[in-house]
Order: C-alpha cells, then sequence, then structure tokens
C-alpha cells in the first residue's frame, strides 16, 4: 500500500506539472520552462520507481515490479528489461576495476590513461567534461542509445522485444498527445522537461560512485560489501531533494542491500546512524566532483587531469 501511495503522488504530481507547463504556453514559455523544473523532477522520482522495481524492491510480487516497470519506461524512455538487465551487472561489480564497462560510467587509471595514444586521451577527456557528461550525454542516452539494446546479442530475443517494445509504445503515446495538442505544443513541453530530468538523473548517478574518496579494486582483491560501503557515496541532500530524489542519496545503503524500498532508506539511517557517516558527501561538496576523471591507484582516490599532471612531474 505505501508502494501503491507512492506511484499515485509521484505519477499524479508528474502529470498536473506537465499540463501546468503545457497551459502556461498561452501565457509564456518562460513560465512553461519554470514549471518544467520541478516536472522533471518527478519525472527523475518516477525514473527511481522503476529502479526500485528493477531491484524487486518496490512489490512483493516481481510481476508487479516487472509490469510497473515496464509502464514507468515508456515515460522515462528506458527499456525496463534491458536497464533492469545492465543495472544487475553494475550493482554486481561496482568498485571493480577488471569488470568496468557495463552499466556504469567509463574511469580510467591514471596508468590506463597515461599509455593512451593522444586521440584516446582527447576522446576521453571530452567524455569526462561536464558540458558532455551532464548535457549532450543524458540528451544521447535516454533519446538514441536506449532505443537499442546495445552490448546485448541478437540471440537474447527478451532485450530486443523490451526495446522495439518500449519505442513503438513511446511512439503511440506521443501520436496521440501530438493528434490531440499539436506537433509544437507537445514538443515545446516535453523535450525541455526530459532533457532536464536526464541531466538530473546522470548528475545522481554520477556523484554516487565519482567522489575523492570512492573505493576501486583489482578483481582479486574485490569485496561486495567493502566497495557497496565505501565505494558508493551518502549524498546528504536537503530535506525536500532527498524526498524528490527518492532517497537514492543514500547510495551506499542502498548498494549494501537492494530490496530495501527508497522509502524505507531514511529508517535505515535512523536505526543505525554510524551509516550516516560513512562517505558522506553534501549537496555543495558533490560540485567538486566534477573535476575528478582518473582514478590514481597509489593514493587509492579519485583526482583530476591537473592533479595527475602534477604527479608526473615530481
Amino acid at each position: 500500500m505505501r508502494s501503491l501511495l507512492e506511484l499515485f503522488v509521484t505519477y499524479v504530481s508528474f502529470v498536473v506539472l506537465w499540463v501546468a507547463a503545457w497551459w502556461a504556453l498561452s501565457i509564456s514559455y518562460w513560465l512553461t520552462l519554470a514549471i518544467s523544473v520541478p516536472a522533471a523532477a518527478f519525472l527523475v522520482r518516477l525514473f527511481l520507481i522503476q529502479h526500485d522495481c528493477g531491484h524487486g524492491a518496490f512489490f512483493r510480487r516481481r510481476v508487479f515490479n516487472d509490469w510497473v516497470g515496464r509502464v514507468l519506461g515508456v515515460l522515462v524512455l528506458t527499456p525496463y528489461d534491458v536497464w533492469r538487465r545492465s543495472h544487475a551487472i553494475h550493482y554486481a561489480t561496482s568498485g571493480n576495476l577488471g569488470k568496468r564497462g557495463t552499466g556504469d560510467i567509463d574511469t580510467l587509471t591514471v596508468r590506463e590513461y597515461r599509455a593512451l595514444p593522444r586521440f584516446r586521451r582527447i576522446a576521453y577527456r571530452l567524455y569526462r567534461h561536464p558540458i558532455i557528461m551532464f548535457g549532450v550525454g543524458p540528451a544521447y542516452h535516454f533519446f538514441l542509445r536506449n532505443r537499442l539494446p546495445l552490448g546485448f546479442t541478437r540471440g537474447d530475443r527478451r532485450f530486443w522485444i523490451s526495446a522495439m517494445g518500449t519505442n513503438v509504445t513511446i511512439a503511440l503515446v506521443a501520436g496521440v498527445m501530438i493528434y490531440f495538442l499539436g506537433a509544437g505544443p507537445f514538443l515545446l513541453v516535453q523535450i525541455p522537461i526530459t532533457l532536464l530530468a536526464a541531466s538530473i538523473g546522470v548528475w545522481l548517478f554520477y556523484v554516487q560512485h565519482q567522489f575523492e574518496d570512492t573505493s576501486w579494486d583489482e578483481d582479486h582483491a574485490w569485496k561486495r560489501h567493502d566497495a557497496a560501503l565505501y565505494g558508493s557515496s551518502h549524498y546528504d541532500l536537503p530535506g525536500v531533494l532527498s524526498w524528490i530524489t527518492a532517497h537514492i542519496g543514500v547510495h551506499h545503503v542502498h548498494h549494501l542491500c537492494s530490496r530495501i524500498p527508497y522509502y524505507r532508506l531514511p529508517q535505515v539511517l535512523r536505526d543505525f546512524p554510524e551509516l550516516a557517516k560513512i562517505r558522506r558527501l553534501t549537496l555543495l561538496q558533490s560540485f567538486v566532483c566534477m573535476r575528478l576523471r582518473l582514478w590514481d591507484e597509489g593514493q587509492r582516490k579519485l583526482i583530476s587531469f591537473s592533479e595527475a599532471r602534477a604527479l608526473q612531474a615530481e
């Protein structure tokens, strides 16, 4: 019942804000854009409900989790079964240097970066630039990359059915909306909301693992519990931001036990207050994470390109 209430409040709030943004077109597009900000936040919250469904944490029965996740996948432009598989790989390998590349943000060690040819260094630097990481990248990921189950073979029909089924349903829903509202009004409302939500989502995912004292280990030394507690941040957001982002900031606890629904995560911190201090990251502190690009195996921390150059000069 609590999960149903969370779903109802989030979905209705998103729909009301979307309609308000559409109505505001008759007054001022700046007002539409202003309303798009909270609408995008609730769209992120819908994605995080899908996230909990993928972990089997939102409902007791898997069938409910799966079908709610698939329906929400149409709204958040994410094929549920494809995402669930890639995210499961991320969850099982987070912080493992030997198993990078699926469901995570590409991260090189200082040694690996130095060994790259010049053009690949430039490509990596562009990939990690904030404009690409939080602007162009999210748009590409949700609008284009999610349309195909990249990384999955054609032989596994489940993922292709998930991606194509989501694509067809997105096209049908968009077609109906355009038929009744017109292409211009629909796109003027939907695109800013989706772009902003995508950037917020990528930012949240980024700061959950890309902070200075995170943890990465070679495969032989990697331990799941250590990776969960020390390789995932406690992004301690102010109350309303924590609520609207479905407490995903309590990420170290989530990685420790993914079957805890997001609305129970604050209770875990109350019951075990020592967890609140582990890898705590405030909103202001999180902005420093944007400059961290490389894993220094010697110092066991993420560093910037300038810090890597300074190390090389020593």
